[in-house]
């Protein structure tokens, strides 16, 4: 199973107009996958005239998987009728009888999204679901690294800022660093810049995906590191809502190929939607009795929130040594968890201090880069499937497969 689709997808309707009964049954089981807890399936039994008659009357969804048992060009004609009736921007997978090499490249020439043999497993079903809906709705080739501390005050903000430096600077990659805390952003003071705008006004551009507005709000922090420069809204005022937010990731995503979020002060319904879309997740604690206890707490929930999988979990015991007498004893941390830290870094107050109020960059200071060092490695497998996103103003994936088959029909008349 593909590392980019373990995500929840995004918010969609994916229409089935087939026959064959084990492909239903596959089509039926994916309620039972997290990933498509946001996607409203709809299984029709029928084929291409069923969906044509289907959308005379209703608007087409994001997707549409049409099954057949004609190969020929008649059906390649019926779909010229099926684009007609559907929505601009609608994808299509078509299930045919045979495992026909040029009839798949004869398909996809034309525009369709991908062509199936039947009889279509659930595995299968899912991954081409999945893969269409992420590249027609979201950014396949970016990946989301998101940071939440098991309690206030273990240092989230600070190892945050220290990872998107590492990636960007060390690894050399193209990174987007956003805080959702709001008026409660450190950002600023780290990094050395004045917040020029607020959460409210940056979701706003994104809400009408207004690159020219939304790039005045961003601070360069050197060549790979960008961070949207937010910290200017009222501290007691209530925050953005958590789709909100998910907009504004979405449209940052399709630019940059890591984006890293910090979810530190920002309210639960907002930590949840992210760290459901995260590729990967830092959860931040301190070897103290409470900080561990909500620890556990919080990884049982993550692994709920991923069906029981606890792989994209990274979680670090920070200021280790601050105070060693009251402290859990490192051999019983993991026993304690039930969950194998991936990484302890020391307590360094100098270290944060001089970040914190003095905006000193980590990397120019000896423990800032033991500190980058120690923690980027975690990332590796991120880095290594992350690429540049496609450019979200692209007019062909603007059009939809659906769309594009259609106006090469056409063009061939």
């Amino acid at each position: 199973m593909s590392t980019e689709t373990q995500i929840l997808l995004p918010e969609a309707g994916v229409d089935l107009f087939i026959k064959d009964k084990e492909t239903m049954e596959a089509a039926r089981a994916l309620a039972d996958d997290w990933r498509f807890a946001r996607v409203n399936v709809s299984l029709e039994e029928g084929d291409v005239e069923t969906a044509i008659q289907s959308y005379q009357e209703t608007r087409s969804p994001a997707l549409v998987i049409i099954e057949t048992d004609v190969t020929d060009e008649s059906f390649v004609s019926r779909l010229e009728a099926l684009a007609a009736q559907c929505s601009e921007g609608t994808n299509a997978i078509i299930i045919g009888p045979v495992n026909d090499v040029n009839l798949y490249r004869h398909l996809t020439s034309i525009g369709v999204s991908d062509y199936l043999v039947r009889s279509v497993s659930v595995e299968t079903l899912s991954e081409v679901i999945a893969k269409s809906l992420i590249e027609r709705l979201g950014a396949t080739g970016s990946r989301l690294i998101a940071t939440i501390g098991a309690k206030g005050g273990v240092g989230t903000s600070s190892l945050t800022q220290a990872l998107a430096l590492g990636i960007s600077s060390v690894a050399d990659q193209k990174t987007f660093l956003m805080d959702a805390a709001g008026g409660w952003s450190s950002l600023s003071v780290n990094l050395g810049f004045e917040p020029s705008t607020t959460l409210h006004e940056a979701v706003n551009a994104a809400s009408t995906k207004d690159w020219d507005v939304l790039g005045r709000m961003i601070h360069k922090v050197n060549d790979k590191l960008s961070v949207l420069a937010s910290g200017s809204d009222p501290m007691l005022e209530p925050s953005v809502h958590a789709q909100q937010y998910e907009e504004l990731i979405n449209m940052v995503m399709g630019s940059y190929p890591i984006v890293v979020t910090d979810l530190s002060d920002s309210i639960p319904s907002l930590k949840k939607t992210v760290l459901e879309q995260a590729h990967q997740i830092f959860v931040v604690t301190t070897p103290t009795l409470s900080s561990l206890r909500a620890a556990h707490s919080l990884i049982q929930e993550l692994k709920k929130l991923q069906g029981g999988d606890g792989s994209k979990i990274e979680l670090i015991v920070n200021m280790e040594g601050a105070s060693s007498a009251k402290e859990v004893p490192k051999k019983d941390i993991e026993e304690a968890l039930d969950f194998k830290p991936s990484a302890t870094v020391s307590f360094s107050p100098n270290l944060f201090f001089a970040a914190e109020n003095e905006g000193k960059d980590m990397l120019s200071d000896k423990e800032g880069k033991a500190l980058i060092n120690k923690i980027l490695p975690l990332t590796d497998s991120i880095i290594s499937t992350a690429s540049a996103p496609q450019s979200s103003d692209n007019d062909n994936a603007a059009m939809g497969v659906i769309n594009q088959f259609l106006d090469k029909l056409t063009a061939k008349k």
